[in-house]
């Protein structure tokens, strides 16, 4: 069962979660996701070992725009 990526993204914007980790494997699908999220420029990515990747929200940069 495939991920839904953009919902990922929208509860860590809502900060319903603090974070998620995708895998190499997932990458291409949360590729697509992540590229017409209208805020992605404030999701984080930071390399793992592994290839794996944890995703959080920048939410201060979301105050600074107000």
């Amino acid at each position: 069962m495939a991920q839904d990526y953009t919902e990922l993204m929208n509860q860590l914007k809502d900060q319903k979660i603090d974070q998620f980790e995708i895998g190499p494997e997932e990458f291409p699908a949360f590729q697509q996701a992540f590229m017409a999220f209208d805020t992605r420029k404030r999701i984080i990515g930071q390399a793992h070992k592994g290839g794996k990747i944890i995703y959080r929200y920048d939410h201060d940069v979301a105050n600074q725009d107000a």
